[in-house]
């Protein structure tokens, strides 16, 4: 829907105060730590590309010898090319012409409709892509937990549903469209449902929501990056899979001991875990965990900007850190340094004809639209892991 005069009333009356008053959650933890790179971003045929070697053997041309036996084959280092595709994102605003002429002019306004609009569209990018961070490419907003013919559904959780947000329901695939351009209506964080407009859809179990029309073509998030089997960027190495503790879907008390032994594989396959992120029920567990072993619970600040609870590890304390995006029911432990966001530029908009805006024809209004070439990869997928199936406060 464009922005007209009737949906900035609110902003042109007498001022009160200087600011607009936020009611939306707006911090990305996770994408704020995630390193933005252009290294390697290669034009090839067909897109936009990444490509980077990985080693995934070691030379076993060694060994021990008596006199005149016969020296060891020799071998070499065993290696493998993974080729990141870029993805491309996009977000557009339409604003009338009359806003334009009045609104800009209006002395009264206490912010500009323009700025409102444009601030708010990169506000609500960034914020998507820190949902895109723990996605996987397929795109789901959340999964349907039971069958049913209706518009109201059960789901996993509610962490990234929006009310007014534009849905397509699809298979578990993401490929099959069950119903397309559903508008999100209505969601309960407590019954955990939620509601869509239109006819009613026939879903079962594993069925998903995604973003309008971005199903199969979003990040490459940490929902398929730390997995322990499947292909990731074209590689399927036994050395190069992620380390995934499960409970067959039961969900467990968190513990120390789970921590620790996920640190610890993940530090035999070479790495160190810097982080460990969480959704606020599963921090709280862990609060509740060292409270019940009467230990502090104090929220420590470390390097890099980050704020959490402190878990001792053989490198050294890294930070347990909530955030508000991150899926229930998981801890990610992330070595940081091995994960890039690969992107030509930062969002930006297409002026590609000498303005940052389109008139849409046979109306007074006019379009903008940021875009941003982009994907998040990694360097080493066996340097992160993840505990699932964890107990939330």
């Amino acid at each position: 829907m464009p922005a007209t005069l009737t949906t900035v009333t609110a902003l042109v009356k007498e001022i009160y105060e200087d600011d607009l008053r936020e009611q939306l959650n707006n911090d990305v933890v996770a994408l704020n730590r995630v390193e933005k790179t252009s290294e390697g971003v290669t034009s090839e045929v067909g897109g936009k590309y990444v490509t980077f070697p990985i080693h995934t053997g070691r030379n076993a041309g060694i060994g021990a010898r008596n006199e005149l036996d016969a020296l060891p084959t020799p071998g070499n280092q065993a290696t493998l090319a993974a080729r990141v595709g870029l993805k491309y994102l996009y977000g557009s605003v339409r604003l009338t012409g009359q806003l334009f002429e009045l609104v800009k002019s209006n002395k009264q306004a206490f912010i500009s409709a323009l700025d409102l609009e444009l601030n708010g569209l990169k506000t609500d990018l960034q914020v998507d892509l820190e949902r895109q961070v723990y996605g996987n490419n397929i795109g789901g907003i959340v999964s349907i937990t039971a069958g049913v013919t209706a518009a109201t559904f059960s789901v996993k959780h509610t962490t990234w549903l929006q009310i007014g947000e534009v849905v397509d329901v699809t298979d578990v695939t993401g490929v099959t469209i069950k119903a397309a351009a559903r508008t999100v209506t209505a969601f309960d964080e407590n019954a955990l449902t939620v509601t869509i407009s239109g006819a009613n859809v026939t879903v079962i179990v594993g069925d998903l929501l995604t973003r309008t029309a971005s199903s199969t073509k979003e990040w490459t998030g940490l929902g398929s990056i730390v997995l322990a089997s499947g292909a990731l960027y074209n590689v399927t190495d036994p050395t190069w899979q992620a380390t995934v503790d499960a409970n067959g879907g039961v969900n467990r008390p968190i513990s120390e001991g789970l921590m620790t032994k996920m640190v610890h594989t993940i530090r035999r396959r070479g790495a160190a875990a810097s982080v460990g992120f969480c959704s606020l029920g599963v921090q709280r567990s862990y609060a509740n965990l060292l409270t019940q072993q009467r230990r502090f619970v104090n929220s420590t600040s470390f390097s890099g900007g980050y704020s959490g609870i402190e878990f001792t590890t053989d490198k050294g304390p890294i930070p347990i850190v909530a955030d508000v995006y991150a899926p229930p029911n998981l801890l990610y432990f992330l070595t940081e340094k091995e994960l890039k966001w690969y992107r030509e530029e930062d969002w930006a908009f297409m002026d590609r004809d000498a303005s940052m805006w389109s008139r849409v024809a046979g109306f007074d209004a006019y379009d903008g639209t940021m875009f941003q070439y982009s994907e998040l990869g990694t360097h080493r997928r066996n340097a992160h892991g993840v505990i699932q199936d964890l107990t939330e406060s």
